[in-house]
């Protein structure tokens, strides 16, 4: 119950305080906390958000949290709409009957809740994360839902979060957006978030680089993003100069007495790691060959600086190559693309750039290996969309190329 004739108004000061303080850490989320507009929901106990990106709040409820605090829970409730949990839950059959929406709850708290750590923007009274869960970060809430079964949510974050009508759900409702509205508003957002990273590479969390790229991939030929990163590193390495004893210089010839070096350019060693793992299927592996064919073409390395490595969850073949049809892809087994590039790097003379080309069912080392660059080539297909949310996540230290079936493609 109120404990004040002025329980049931809400501190618009405080609202507004909020949000701009929200917009101030996420700016490329600005049209999103805008349109989420707050009302009262006296009673109910939480701060909550609809389908309809309306948040209801308990007045008491808001009078005791602090701007900042109502900041960062106003990002995290946003953040439910835009990945759609709602939707997301309806076809994980969360519902009151056969589903557990406070388990979905926690799960979708732990996806969002993972992005907001870098800035410090967990809301602490809704501050689930992937490690109560025992679970990696990085993953989906599919994923984290299998693990939450079990214990009360922490927080109501509405049926905006997991699809289940609330008593407050018709509060407010002017100014609400419809289903349409809202997926022009996730688009809208995505194309902000894109525009960001560009201008500021490394200010956006990588999970919501992978929504944006999911709701707009770019149409970007996937080939020469690859060969361009290889060439990248390729004239990086060549354009570097060291002095040699190998082959005296001619300069030497004017001082017979003394033996002068000659500056040396290095030739850039290149090593392709290709994942031969029971996930890969013939039509995977196909795909992996006409990669290599392509990195083989577009960046005129069809000497003998080529290395081809087939690993599962070990490196089967070695072998120099200047066509991909002398490749040899053995293996079948479990996958560890850690081990290839462990591999590539022990190789002599040592590559300078490593290229891998998987489909992701594999760990990653944590830290990235000294003195070599590491693309990722990481093919997509539709026979793995439903085993998507499986996969881990690519490391973040390396350079990672989406290959999809179709001419387009996402990079990051």
């Amino acid at each position: 119950m109120p404990s004040s004739p002025d329980a049931t108004v809400l501190d618009q000061r405080k609202v507004a305080a909020s949000r701009m303080f929200a917009v101030s850490r996420y700016p490329y989320l600005a049209s999103a906390l805008f349109a989420a507009q707050v009302h009262p929901a006296e009673g109910s106990g939480t701060i909550a958000v609809d389908r309809g990106w309306q948040v209801h709040a308990d007045p008491e409820v808001l009078d005791a949290m602090a701007v900042a605090d109502f900041g960062r829970l106003l990002v995290h409730l946003v953040s439910h709409l835009l990945r759609d949990h709602a939707t997301r839950a309806e076809r994980a059959s969360v519902d009151g009957t056969n589903g557990d929406p406070e388990a979905w709850n926690k799960a979708s708290d732990a996806e969002v809740n993972d992005d907001l750590v870098p800035l410090g923007m967990v809301p602490p009274c809704a501050a689930d994360l992937p490690v109560v869960l025992d679970a990696e970060d990085g993953r989906l809430a599919e994923h984290y839902y299998e693990l939450a079964r079990s214990g009360a949510r922490s927080w109501d974050c509405g049926s905006g979060c997991d699809g289940v009508d609330r008593p407050w759900d018709d509060k407010g409702a002017a100014g609400g957006l419809n289903d349409r509205d809202g997926e022009f508003l996730r688009l809208a957002v995505a194309s902000e978030l894109q525009r960001s990273e560009a201008r500021e590479p490394g200010t956006v969390a990588a999970g919501w680089l992978r929504w944006a790229e999911k709701l707009l991939p770019s149409r970007t030929d996937w080939r020469r993003v690859l060969a361009a990163e290889v060439q990248v590193g390729v004239t990086r390495v060549a354009g570097m100069v060291d002095y040699s004893y190998r082959r005296p210089s001619r300069r030497s010839e004017s001082t017979p007495s003394v033996i002068m070096p000659t500056l040396e350019r290095p030739v850039p060693d290149v090593a392709i790691v290709c994942d031969t793992s029971g996930s890969m299927t013939g039509d995977l592996l196909g795909r992996v060959l006409v990669e290599v064919e392509s990195i083989l073409q577009r960046v005129g390395l069809r000497g003998t600086n080529v290395r081809v490595l087939s690993c599962d969850a070990q490196v089967h073949t070695v072998k120099r190559v200047s066509h991909a049809s002398q490749i040899e892809l053995l293996g079948g087994g479990g996958t560890d693309m850690g081990e290839g590039i462990t591999q590539a790097l022990a190789l002599r003379p040592r590559p300078s750039i490593v290229v891998v080309l998987t489909d992701g069912f594999t760990p990653w080392p944590t830290e990235a290996p000294p003195r070599a660059k590491v693309i990722v080539g990481l093919i997509e297909g539709h026979g793995l969309s439903q085993w998507m949310h499986r996969i881990p996540a690519p490391p973040s230290w390396a350079k990672v190329v989406r290959i999809s079936e179709t001419t387009n493609d996402r990079s990051r």
